[in-house]
C-alpha cells in the first residue's frame, strides 16, 4: 500500500542557523537513504514557502484564484514523502523518522493511504 505522509511545520522568518539546517538536512537524508535502500521510496519533495503558494477556489461553478494558502493555520505543509509499505504499522514507524521540527518548533506528520484510482 501507498502511503504519503504530509510534512507539517511552523513557518518562521527567522532562518535556521547552519548547524541547525545541518541535522535538519542530515535527517532527511537517512530516512531518505533507507527507505531507497529497502525499495520503499516513491518520492519526496520539500515544498517552497506559504509566500509562495496559489490557491484556486471554487464558488458558484466558478474558479477563483488567491495568493497564499486556503487557510491561516499554525502549522504550513513543508513537504512530504510517498513510502510503500505493508501496512499502516510499517508506514508509522517511518514517520516517526522523519524530522518536523523548524527553529525548535515541534511538527506533524499525516499519514494518509494514497487511493489508487487507476484499480477502480
Amino acid at each position: 500500500m501507498r502511503y504519503m505522509f504530509l510534512i507539517y511545520s511552523q513557518e518562521s522568518d527567522e532562518p535556521l542557523s547552519p548547524e541547525e539546517m545541518n541535522h535538519v538536512v542530515s535527517g532527511h537524508r537517512a530516512v531518505m537513504a533507507d527507505a531507497e535502500r529497502k525499495g520503499i521510496l516513491l518520492g519526496v519533495e520539500r515544498l517552497k514557502p506559504t509566500s509562495t503558494a496559489t490557491t484556486i477556489r471554487m464558488k458558484n461553478g466558478v474558479a477563483m484564484t488567491l495568493d497564499g494558502p486556503f487557510a491561516e493555520t499554525k502549522e504550513q505543509l513543508a513537504g512530504y514523502y510517498i513510502l510503500e509499505c505493508d501496512d499502516l504499522d510499517e508506514a508509522i514507524e517511518w514517520g516517526k523518522r522523519i524530522p518536523t521540527m523548524c527553529k525548535g518548533r515541534e511538527g506533524s506528520i499525516e499519514i494518509r493511504p494514497v487511493d489508487d484510482l487507476e484499480r477502480r
